[in-house]
């Protein structure tokens, strides 16, 4: 198989995993609000099952040379613990609100994780992120608004926690080159195992949640692991468009499998921030693929003649 070949498939293989990545993780509202369990529970099943799941994926690259350090250090630390503290409020807003509407707010993520980028690392905040990032408010002031008279304004108000500190983490893991990432992200799931100790018994669900509660960790670590082997075939941008594709797919999976239709008002706003998040995915990828036409040999050769 020639190289050209070989890279092909390799970029095809790639989409077709972050892809995957993206269904699956749609899958968290739907999880959630089958189990008859408080969030904390749900966390501390979730934690155990992912956490040995993606604990064994790193291992398993380690024999084969292509892992990263066990040793967390300060900085891996800090991406655990901030990653236990949003899993918890990821899994209580999903509780306490609308899945659509927790899913549209976090899709807002990737503007907030440049605003923080700027603060944090002093990457540039590009005319096209903050337009985006603008629109979006715009769709979740909307959405947050009318849940003030409906019972969903703390769900609401999780989700936007959730998205801060989710963002806060990607940034961190800008600022923090040197962290074991994806150890953090299993160190951080068995994190999420112990505050349930301290307030309930993990122990005591009913024996009709445990199968959905497996199956939360398995999709969880099964989602992280495709993502992790995804991203590192195809172009950041390209992984970031693919991504986009969480948010419909948690919409359509809490329509079909909850009946879960949310207020008009969660519809406009959640079409608005859609909008500005796909627009904004696809001027990154298209962006991404005229860099690199233009930097392509035969493209060099044609501008030559």
């Amino acid at each position: 198989m020639s190289t050209a070949t070989e890279t092909a498939a390799q970029h095809r293989l790639g989409m077709l995993l972050v892809a995957a990545s993206a269904a699956v993780f749609g899958l968290a509202g739907i999880l959630t609000k089958s189990v008859d369990a408080d969030p904390l529970t749900i966390t501390s099943w979730r934690g155990l099952v992912g956490g040995l799941l993606i604990s064994a994926y790193v291992l398993w690259r380690r024999r084969n040379g292509a892992g990263e350090s066990l040793h967390l250090g300060w900085q891996g630390w800090v991406l655990a613990i901030l990653g236990t503290i949003s899993s918890i409020a990821f899994i209580a807003a999903f509780k306490n609100t609308y899945v659509a509407n927790v899913v549209v707010i976090y899709a807002t993520v990737p503007f907030v994780v440049a605003l923080l980028a700027w603060l944090i690392v002093g990457e540039v905040f590009r005319r096209q992120t903050a337009v985006a990032a603008a629109v979006c408010l715009v769709g979740v002031a909307i959405m947050v608004w009318s849940g003030l008279g409906g019972g969903h304004a703390f769900g609401d108000s999780l989700a936007l926690l959730m998205t801060f500190l989710f963002a806060l983490y990607a940034a961190l893991v800008r600022r923090f080159r040197n962290a074991s990432v994806v150890w953090a992200g299993a160190v951080s799931a068995f994190l999420g195992i112990i505050p349930a100790w301290f307030v309930t018994d993990p122990l005591t669900v009913p024996p009709a949640s445990i199968p959905p509660l497996i199956t939360f960790g398995f999709t969880f670590a099964l989602a992280v692991i495709l993502w992790t082997e995804g991203a590192r075939r195809i172009p950041a941008a390209e992984a970031g468009l693919l991504g986009t594709a969480e948010v419909p797919c948690g919409i359509l999976f809490a329509w079909l499998f909850l009946a879960e239709l949310p207020p008009m008002a969660s519809l406009v706003g959640g079409t608005i921030v859609l909008g500005a998040v796909f627009w904004h995915a696809w001027r990154d990828w298209a962006n991404a693929r005229d860099t690199a036409i233009a930097s392509s040999p035969i493209e060099k050769e044609s501008q030559k003649a």
